[in-house]
């Protein structure tokens, strides 16, 4: 790799703070309203407790400790290149929402009657294989399953052999594929046979998953390493206004999460009313191509812009090692007990103990050939994925969203409006809030003082989730309640009305003769709860995995963070038996009440991180890379880090980081 003029960068000045190491091209630095901090300087200038100030090796002022508790923080400012992965980013969320938009009435509703494609007009219901609603919560639930399984695969490849870029494009083309079968299993000649229609459409779902996988392992962390090539840590800057500020790249980070989350559901919000429209009035061929049309944007943008990505190299396996690493540190310390095992993990002193500087040369184990900062950088991984533990909790609401609240709403009126695009409330609502809390929220609370830490707003997602099923609750049981056919089918029978009053299944028949007088719209609620509970939790976990993870396996990492959902799928498998009439109340009753309990649990068990939180961001570098490591000027590499470590002595940051694992 090499800097603007030529010269290469090693990871000597890599460990000293100034860049990555890295293979490619990395930006330069914009400067925005600031003045040069080579101009602001003195002892008073620093605000440190000392009259040393703290430089880095080009000239860059660090925060001293007073910076750290006085100073406000500010984000970077984000290159336009980074706006590029998020259309990116855009283009495939189109695709997947625009696809998996119509999966609930292409299972579960029949082929209307006169209809070749499962279109049904204004009035009409569309569907296509009428294999009901069980059939299709468990098909959809396993899609999500299957989907946000695949990352840990992805994560682990990119890590290892391909690396970030190629990984994306080895996604496109499986995803791609996928596309295709799912078409096929649409068109007209074989929609009429809806067994073999079935097995065609499977058959997609695993080309389609293992692609939607794969990319999502990488894109988040590779849009955010843009911004972190360049910005390595905290600075002091003078704004013109006079005011010293700190330049946080964390909190640029979490800023950049925020708006890749806004292009997130741009393309969902457009891909999903588009495509649901398209399934009502032309059919469900066409729902499934547009979307492939539209994802073949994808390549074609990361290839006009290679060159002016920041592309880190894979680095050969580390797994072994993150792995041997903790067989290591629990070498007589397994449990059958599960209370026991969980205190054994996390008792102080777990990774101190298994450092190479605390292990004698000759007891080493061969594939002990990292140093002691990788083993911090591992243990910092460790506590997200602790943290994530919990989160498929937080998904079980979410994934209510794309199936179980769509049925419910195909029992309400709908005066018009498809069943299914009553969902992108959801997205509607996260592109109002999004601005707002990045505009105005979250820069209010920075201002007031109040630290609205990545575990606080986790909690605060949880609790989200569970509100918004508390409404789905309740608008169930008013959906039994206000049913016409309750004097004939009694309470909580609501998908056979229309048979119960005497009309065929596919008659037309104005919809409020057999649906209770309650119009799909009080669902708002609902969404809303989910949107802002997706700002909180889903944002944050994106952060969370980039920022804690080691930066040699930020995809495994982030396919951990996805895993959860995957796991979360799961788990909702054994609510499918809840997933039809007159049990629809308990099944949203029993996900608030999980949800809570779960919000709490994660409160009381990872509060104590917000303490470590600062610390933890500022960890000095490993010069580690993994099978494929460089030979390196280590005596070199000592000094800078010994350098790194006194900066963060000077800072306090070393006091904040406890022991605990």
């Amino acid at each position: 790799m090499s800097t603007g003029g030529g010269q290469p960068i090693d990871a000597v000045e890599a460990a000293r703070g100034s860049v990555p190491a890295l293979e490619e091209k990395v930006l330069t630095p914009d400067k925005d309203d600031i003045i040069n901090p080579k101009d602001d300087v003195g002892a008073v200038a620093s605000g440190s407790d000392t009259d040393e100030l703290l430089r880095g090796p080009n000239g860059e002022e660090y925060p001293s400790k007073r910076d750290l508790e006085t100073l406000r923080r500010v984000k970077g400012h984000i290159s336009p290149i980074i706006y590029t992965i998020a259309f990116i980013e855009l283009c495939e969320r189109f695709a997947y929402y625009g696809t998996t938009a119509v999966f609930v009435n292409f299972i579960q509703q029949s082929l209307p009657e006169g209809s070749t494609t499962g279109a049904a007009g204004t009035f009409g219901q569309p569907g296509a294989l009428g294999k009901g609603q069980q059939a299709s919560t468990g098909l959809v639930t396993f899609n999500s399953f299957w989907a946000y399984l695949m990352p840990l695969l992805g994560g682990y490849l990119s890590d290892t052999y391909w690396g970030k870029y190629k990984t994306i494009h080895v996604a496109i083309v499986v995803a791609t594929f996928g596309h295709i079968i799912l078409i096929i299993s649409a068109l007209p000649p074989v929609i009429q046979k809806p067994d073999a229609a079935l097995g065609i459409f499977s058959l997609g779902l695993i080309f389609f998953g293992i692609g939607v996988g794969f990319f999502k392992a990488n894109i988040s962390p590779m849009i955010a390493e843009q911004y972190e090539a360049t910005h390595p840590r905290p600075v002091v800057e003078t704004l013109k206004s006079g005011e010293r500020v700190i330049k946080d790249p964390v909190l640029t980070i979490s800023v950049i999460y925020m708006r890749y989350y806004f292009f997130i559901n741009v393309g969902s919000l457009v891909g999903q009313i588009s495509m649901v429209y398209a399934e009502k009035y032309v059919g469900f061929y066409l729902s499934f191509t547009l979307p492939t049309a539209l994802f073949l944007f994808c390549p074609l943008v990361l290839i006009t812009f290679k060159n002016k990505y920041v592309r880190r190299p894979p680095t050969g396996s580390v797994i072994s090692k993150f792995f041997g690493l903790l067989g290591l540190g629990m070498k007589g310390r397994w449990s059958a007990n599960p209370i026991r095992l969980w205190k054994n993990i996390r008792e102080p002193g777990f990774f101190e103990r298994v450092k190479p500087s605390n292990i004698p040369e000759s007891e080493r184990p061969e594939w002990m050939t990292f140093d002691d900062n990788w083993v911090d950088e591992v243990r910092r991984g460790i506590k997200a994925c602790q943290v994530f533990f919990l989160y498929p909790i937080y998904w079980l609401p979410y994934n209510q969203l794309n199936s179980n609240l769509i049925s419910q709403a195909a029992t309400m009126v709908l005066g018009g409006v498809p069943n299914d695009v009553i969902n992108n409330l959801d997205p509607i609502a996260l592109l109002i809030f999004i601005p707002i809390c990045d505009k105005i929220f979250y820069p209010f609370l920075r201002k007031i003082g109040y630290n609205f830490t990545p575990i606080k707003k986790i909690t605060a997602g949880f609790a989200l989730g569970t509100l918004a099923m508390a409404v789905g609750a309740v608008i169930q049981h008013y959906i039994y309640w206000e049913s016409p056919c309750r004097d004939v089918s009694g309470y909580g029978h609501v998908s056979d009305c229309k048979e119960a009053l005497g009309f065929a299944a596919n008659e037309s028949v104005d919809e409020r003769i057999y649906k209770p007088p309650l119009t799909v719209w009080i669902q708002t609620p609902a969404y809303v709860l989910i949107a802002f509970s997706e700002i909180f939790a889903s944002i944050t976990g994106l952060e969370y995995a980039f920022t804690k993870a080691p930066k040699n396996m930020r995809g495994f990492i982030t396919g951990i963070f996805w895993f959860a959902q995957a796991f979360s799928a799961a788990i909702a498998q054994a609510f499918v038996p809840l997933s039809t009439d007159p049990l629809l109340v308990w099944l949203y009753t029993t996900v608030a009440i999980i949800a809570a309990l779960g919000g709490l649990l994660f409160h009381f068990v990872f509060m104590k991180l917000d303490k470590e939180e600062e610390a933890l961001n500022a960890l000095p570098d490993s010069v580690f890379k993994g099978a494929r490591n460089q030979d390196e000027d280590f005596k070199a590499v000592e000094q800078a880090q010994a350098e790194a470590d006194r900066i963060r002595h000077a800072q306090g940051l070393d006091e904040k980081l406890g022991t605990n694992s």
